[in-house]
């Protein structure tokens, strides 16, 4: 498929998200100048981490999103969108399975600057 092609269909975020094997692993699912698109399946507790370059803004597709942040949590519910402000140390969690998109700047490790077990790779594409 060329990228013409690719961009000639809207994307359904939450088919996509469904495509993905395993839970933790973002997938990019659009681009725009240099920010990545990434949807993702969640379940359970992330790593504290953070990002000093940027902010990182989550979008809940289904489920209910719990951001943990050094005053407390934030609870985000499909349809709603939250932003973590660059270098705010937060962890990602969910009870029950959530789908997420993710919108950050290309090249943006989901682990931070914490690396560890939970790192993926960037740029794989669904």
């Amino acid at each position: 498929m060329t990228l013409l092609q690719h961009l000639s269909q809207p994307v359904n975020l939450t088919q996509k998200a469904s495509l993905i094997d395993q839970q933790w692993s973002p997938r990019v699912v659009a681009e725009m100048n240099d920010y990545q698109f990434k949807v993702v399946r969640i379940e359970g507790e992330f790593i504290w981490h953070s990002h000093p370059e940027t902010d990182e803004a989550f979008l809940v597709l289904e489920g209910t999103l719990r951001i943990d942040l050094p005053d407390g949590p934030v609870y985000v519910a499909a349809g709603e969108l939250y932003v973590v402000p660059r270098g705010v140390e937060h962890r990602t969690a969910a009870e029950g399975e959530a789908k997420l998109m993710m919108i950050e700047p290309r090249g943006i490790l989901n682990t931070g600057h914490a690396g560890g077990e939970r790192t993926t790779m960037n740029d794989q594409w669904i």
